[in-house]
């Protein structure tokens, strides 16, 4: 069940990488006229989504571990903190994001700086298999 949590949180990063930046795109395409349809609201989804996997998996995952050497590991510190917390706080930002465009005038503007750096964090907090952490490509 784990390997199959696994393969479904690391196959489901490329919808919401996929969703990010196509919502990113248009948005830029549609500054001027604000219009941003449905898809911020299936990138939400798809990350919500994303994050509920990624929180059950920090339960069961042997990577996660809280004792005194544990930020001394490269690899223990990642997954323990490290993803978590720049994970949790992208996730964050395209709610409010999210959130703030439906309310803004200017909301392609909105959601490109929120989803941007939600974008961004995203990129930097994923296990990339050659970041030597353990982790595929799915």
């Amino acid at each position: 069940m784990k390997d199959m949590l696994i393969h479904a949180h690391s196959g489901l990063r490329w919808l919401v990488l996929l969703l990010l930046i196509l919502t990113l795109v248009q948005s830029l395409r549609n500054r001027s006229t604000g219009s941003n349809g449905k898809l911020p609201l299936y990138t939400l989804i798809a990350s919500h989504l994303q994050a509920l996997l990624g929180l059950t998996l920090y339960f069961l995952s042997s990577y996660v571990q809280f004792h005194g050497a544990m930020m001394k590991d490269k690899l223990l510190r990642f997954y323990t903190v490290e993803h978590s917390s720049m994970m949790l706080i992208a996730i964050v930002l395209i709610t409010i994001g999210y959130s703030k465009s439906k309310k803004s005038e200017n909301s392609a503007k909105t959601l490109l700086i929120y989803y941007g750096i939600a974008f961004l964090l995203i990129l930097l907090a994923i296990p990339w298999p050659f970041r030597g952490l353990h982790a595929g490509w799915f």
